[in-house]
């Protein structure tokens, strides 16, 4: 009973009847049980695996407040030091083993096994932090580790932020539940509409080595977005109908006029686990604070630098093993960490360019710095493609052959192609007014018919052009694989 389901589709119909109708206080066990039953809907092992995961980060949090109440501050971080060690030891072997047995015996994953694993670690290492007291309730702490819509492939939720949402009673309130219902409609346009109708032509270029990877790399980038924003749009409008606010995971980061930009506005959710749990604490490290103090001695301005670049590559090395223990995903976090760097070190030579040539102030100069963002993204994340890296660079090099018979072999039809041009063309319109105005689905709100008429005429199209049917194989969302 996956998202793109006609079987989720009800359920969550009945859900939201029932979830409104019943007391405030029963509502979480209500989102509670809905997640348990869709875990074991869609993978039955997943929820063993949820259920230890829960089980150490609540015996775990317990544990670390009991040491912090009980001890003095310097002998409860010294025991607690070790709590951690064994908890976050333990959830983050699981979580390694079954990437390693996924990418090298094609073993399925446990569901959502990345975004519980780090919302899990989050909640001891805030707990350890004195940023949060954790809860008493084993329950609750299942139902922020398990709660359905952002599982499958998140955004990755604090638990200070998700916790008091999910446990507090929420009344019906037409609007969100109105709105939220549009953007999960929204959702399913870029999955089924877009995402899923070009992805055999992502297919046929990946196995065509005489394609090269050019025409491949862009498919692949509209493909991720749609299906990954389609997702998130999915997970977003369900929770603002339930009257949760889950975080955004994107802030329109083909609009990105450089790399670190780029970052900061796609999967921000995950870009901002890695800030707080791995680069600060590295970059603060007892080793990287001497290494700090050695390399200004040595190397004056440049020495202060190399301490936060290499705390930077251990994050891109964690980010890359995140999406697969494969060698592709390594390269393709130190790739990301390469560019970045290279682009710090070259800032003051970018800071004088833009300060001799005005014309680097235009529009049409902002716009040529995101299409530039855009396509060496594009050609970063085909590697994801590719668990052979040699095959990637083989490819990279290769003189694309674009004739007529790969085009023929793309399996797109002259009907696919004029769909997926004006879906992609409505998802971009779309980008841009909500980056200068705001949210559409704000601005309709006080004009019904207009309002009514769109959404109907989405629905239209989400139902008309969507890619499915007879003999349809349902695509599961790229980031499950994560």
């Amino acid at each position: 009973m996956g998202f793109v389901s006609y079987s989720f589709v009800l359920s969550v119909g009945i859900l939201l009847v029932v979830y409104y109708r019943i007391s405030g206080k029963w509502q979480w066990p209500i989102l509670l049980t809905a997640s348990i039953a869709f875990v074991t809907a869609e993978s039955g092992n997943t929820l063993a695996y949820l259920g230890g995961a829960a089980l150490c980060a609540w015996s775990g949090g317990r544990w670390l407040r009991r040491n912090q109440t009980r001890f003095d501050r310097t002998t409860a971080r010294r025991k607690n030091k070790v709590v951690l060690l064994l908890c976050l030891g333990t959830m983050l072997s699981v979580l390694c083993v079954c990437k390693v047995r996924f990418s090298f015996r094609n073993i399925l994953l446990p569901l959502g096994i990345s975004y519980y694993t780090f919302q899990a670690v989050g909640y001891l290492l805030d707990i350890h932090r004195g940023r949060e007291t954790g809860t008493s309730n084993p329950l609750k702490l299942f139902l922020f580790l398990s709660y359905f819509p952002q599982l499958v492939q998140g955004p990755i939720s604090r638990y200070s932020q998700l916790a008091p949402q999910l446990f507090a009673a929420h009344s019906y309130d037409p609007k969100q539940v109105s709105m939220g219902l549009q953007r999960l409609l929204w959702g399913y346009f870029k999955k089924l509409v877009i995402a899923d109708r070009i992805a055999p032509a992502v297919s046929a270029l990946r196995g065509n080595a005489d394609a090269g990877i050019w025409l491949l790399s862009l498919l692949y980038g509209v493909q991720i977005y749609a299906d990954f924003t389609g997702g998130m749009d999915i997970a977003i409008g369900l929770s603002q109908a339930f009257g949760i606010r889950l975080p955004e995971n994107f802030l329109h980061p083909f609009g990105s006029k450089n790399v670190a930009e780029y970052w900061r506005r796609w999967h921000v959710t995950l870009g901002q686990w890695m800030r707080d749990y791995v680069f600060y604490p590295v970059s603060v490290s007892a080793p990287l604070r001497a290494l700090n103090q050695q390399a200004r001695k040595k190397l004056g301005p440049l020495g202060k630098r190399i301490p936060v670049y290499l705390a930077s590559a251990v994050t891109w090395l964690c980010t890359g093993i995140w999406h697969g223990i494969t060698p592709n995903f390594l390269v393709w976090g130190m790739m990301n960490w390469g560019v970045i760097t290279i682009s710090q070190e070259l800032t003051p030579l970018y800071q004088r360019f833009h300060r001799r040539f005005s014309w680097t102030k235009q529009p049409w100069y902002g716009a040529w710095e995101a299409a530039r963002t855009f396509c060496l993204m594009n050609l970063i994340r085909a590697v994801d493609l590719f668990p052979n890296v040699g095959t990637y660079f083989r490819r990279l090099g290769t003189i694309p052959d674009l004739s007529t018979a790969v085009w023929k072999a793309l399996g797109l039809s002259g009907t696919d192609v004029g769909i997926l041009l004006a879906g992609i063309g409505l998802m971009t319109c779309v980008s841009i007014v909500q980056t200068k105005a705001g949210s559409l689905r704000e601005l309709m709100w006080d004009r019904p018919i207009l309002r009514y008429s769109l959404t109907f005429a989405l629905f239209l199209c989400v139902l008309l052009m969507g890619v499915y049917g007879v003999g349809y194989d349902q695509g599961n969302f790229i980031y499950n694989q994560f």
